[in-house]
């Protein structure tokens, strides 16, 4: 195996983690509109690094609490309704109401024990928000970009989308490093349920997100 191959793991579970549950915080969870996303993004690093830095011992020590800090704030702010309804792409419309909702609870827990542990291994220099935003191209949209910063120096772009739903900015995808998340994980989706028989139970119950990460070891372009 490539000695690189298990420090760039944890580096890019540490920027998945970083990039769709960075706002998860300290965000409240009656976020007025009037705040743009970008200050609210802006406003989250500042929130994360103060809660992380100078305790990751203790969380890498104490995972569960970790998980259950991320897992209490994932409600109010990423919607996972929506981001589960894209991930099952065109087979959402076939669905049982009780596949669907345990979909979304399965890709919620899975995101959060995968991924809990790249928040406490993976070893930045700086959170970074742009100062120069893209326009957004309709009300009810945003994007927001950011670059993590790595301890040698290497940058790595993120860009998590928004969509306001109800009166509340929630995170709906997420790019790292020009990997589309929600586009990685919905491929997944589909190449399982070919792979199955379109069989949605075992689907479901063989989920896993770290097989996103192979793909987001190479790069792309999104």
């Amino acid at each position: 195996m490539n000695r690189l191959y298990l420090p760039l793991r944890s580096l890019l579970a540490g920027l998945l983690l970083a990039g769709l549950l960075l706002a998860l915080f300290a965000l409240p969870a009656s976020a007025a509109p009037e705040r743009t996303p970008e200050q609210l993004i802006r406003h989250s690093v500042e929130e994360l690094t103060g809660q992380i830095e100078g305790r990751r011992d203790y969380f890498a020590d104490n995972l569960d609490e970790l998980k259950a800090l991320v897992d209490d704030s994932l409600d109010d702010i990423a919607d996972f309704r929506y981001i589960g309804a894209s991930v099952m792409g065109r087979y959402f419309q076939n669905a049982s109401p009780q596949q669907r909702s345990r979909f979304v609870e399965t890709f919620r827990q899975t995101l959060i024990d995968t991924y809990t542990r790249g928040l406490v291994t993976f070893d930045y220099r700086e959170l970074r928000v742009l100062d120069a935003q893209r326009a957004p191209r309709h009300e009810d949209q945003a994007s927001v970009d950011m670059e993590v910063v790595a301890m040698d120096g290497t940058v790595y772009p993120v860009s998590y989308s928004l969509r306001l739903s109800g009166d509340e900015w929630k995170v709906v995808n997420v790019i790292v490093n020009g990997i589309n998340l929600g586009l990685t994980f919905r491929n997944q989706f589909d190449q399982a349920m070919r792979d199955q028989g379109r069989d949605y139970d075992a689907v479901i119950d063989g989920w896993s997100p770290e097989l996103a990460v192979e793909e987001l070891e190479e790069g792309g372009d999104a």
